[in-house]
């Protein structure tokens, strides 16, 4: 038979069962924005994941103090080294994303095209003859 007690333990577990479903679902939506973030730096996200460091109240862009999951990840841009990213997130809305100072990919540019001189007087028979 079922007592007060019975009923209020069902329902601490219930409450804390729900609790966990929904931190995994901030959690997800998290990965998906950090994932958007990298491919957007053309950067790749290291193990796929992020991790939760801490729950604490940070000052949003209003300056207001609110309570906020602060996420962890790794990163490479060479693909030798790992570097350390934060994501805060106010609910199931992100914040910021902060990246830790890394290297950018040193690309050489292309030589640039030789000019060629035109005459204006040519340009001008060859622009006018293209207009019906």
């Amino acid at each position: 038979m079922l007592t007060l007690g019975n009923i209020f333990v069902l329902m601490l577990l219930a409450t804390g069962a729900a609790w966990l479903w929904h931190n995994h679902g901030l959690r997800e939506r998290a990965l998906e924005r950090v994932k958007r973030h990298c491919a957007k730096l053309d950067i790749e996200l290291l193990d796929g994941n992020v991790a939760l460091k801490k729950i604490a109240f940070v000052k949003d862009a209003n300056g207001r103090r609110r309570l906020a999951r602060i996420y962890n990840f790794e990163f490479t841009v060479t693909g030798e080294t790992r570097h350390a990213g934060t994501i805060t997130q106010f609910g199931p809305h992100s914040a910021q994303i902060e990246l830790a100072p890394y290297p950018m990919p040193y690309e050489e540019k292309p030589a640039m095209p030789s000019a060629e001189v035109i005459e204006l007087s040519q340009w001008r028979q060859d622009h006018s003859k293209q207009r019906p």
